[in-house]
C-alpha cells in the first residue's frame, strides 16, 4: 500500500508539472497568449479554453478517485467527485471532437478522435458500470478511461523521445529545418502517448489484477489438504 501511494502521488506530481505549464496561459483567456495555432473564426479559442478547462478538471477529480481513504472513509464524497469527472469527460471530450474541424493536419484530428472516442466509451462504460453496482468492473474502465485522460500528459512527455527519433531517422541533417521536425513531431504525440497510455493500463495495470482475481479464485475453489 505505502509503495502504490508512493507511486499515485509521483503520477500526480508530474502531471501537474506538465500540464500546469501549458494550461496557465490560457488562464489569461487572451487568444494572443495561445500555444495551439488559431484558425480564423472565433469560436475555436473558446472551445479550445473550455476543453482545456474541462480535461484539467478531470485529471484532478480523476486522481481523487484513485484515493483509497477517499474511497473507504468518504463514499459520498468519492461518487460526487466520480459525477464530476464524468461530466468533465462528457464535456471535455465533445469539445475535443469540435477542435478536430479547425485542424489543417489528418494525423493529429484523427488522433484527437480516437482519443476522444476511446475517452469517452470508457467512461460511460465506467459510469454504466458503477449504476449496475457491478464495482469490478467499474473500477477497471475507470482506470482506462483515466488512462486516456493522462494522454495530455504522455503525449508531451514523449515529445524529447520523439524529437531525437525523428532527428535520428533523417541522419541529423534535418531536411525541414527545426520548424519542419517540431511539426511533424506534434502532428503524432498524441498518437504516441495514447497507444502507450493503452499499453501501460492493459498490460501494466490490469494485467496483473486479473491474473491476482484468477489466483484468488483458483485457490478458493481448491479444496484443502
Amino acid at each position: 500500500m505505502v509503495k502504490q501511494n508512493k507511486s499515485w502521488w509521483i503520477l500526480l506530481l508530474l502531471s501537474l508539472a506538465v500540464m500546469l505549464p501549458f494550461a496557465a496561459p490560457y488562464a489569461k483567456l487572451d487568444p494572443d497568449a495561445s500555444r495551439v495555432a488559431l484558425a480564423s473564426g472565433r469560436w475555436q479559442y473558446p472551445i479550445l479554453v473550455a476543453h482545456i478547462g474541462f480535461a484539467m478538471l478531470a485529471m484532478l477529480t480523476g486522481f481523487a478517485q484513485f484515493s483509497e481513504r477517499l474511497r473507504i472513509r468518504r463514499p459520498g464524497l468519492h461518487r460526487g467527485l466520480g459525477r464530476v469527472y464524468v461530466i468533465c469527460v462528457a464535456a471535455g471530450g465533445a469539445l475535443a471532437i469540435a477542435l478536430v474541424f479547425y485542424m489543417d493536419s489528418f494525423t493529429k484530428a484523427t488522433a484527437f478522435l480516437a482519443l476522444s472516442g476511446v475517452w469517452l466509451y470508457a467512461t460511460w462504460r465506467g459510469y454504466r458500470t458503477a449504476r449496475a453496482r457491478r464495482f469490478d468492473e467499474h473500477r477497471i474502465w475507470m482506470i482506462r478511461s483515466f488512462g486516456m485522460t493522462l494522454v495530455a500528459v504522455s503525449g508531451r512527455i514523449v515529445v524529447p523521445v520523439l524529437l531525437l527519433a525523428y532527428a535520428a531517422q533523417h541522419g541529423f541533417k534535418l531536411p525541414g529545418g527545426r520548424e519542419g521536425m517540431v511539426a511533424a513531431v506534434l502532428d503524432v504525440n498524441i498518437w504516441a502517448g495514447l497507444v502507450l497510455n493503452l499499453i501501460a493500463v492493459e498490460w501494466i495495470v490490469l494485467r496483473p489484477r486479473r491474473a491476482g482475481g484468477r489466483q484468488a479464485a483458483g485457490d478458493a475453489g481448491t479444496p484443502s489438504v
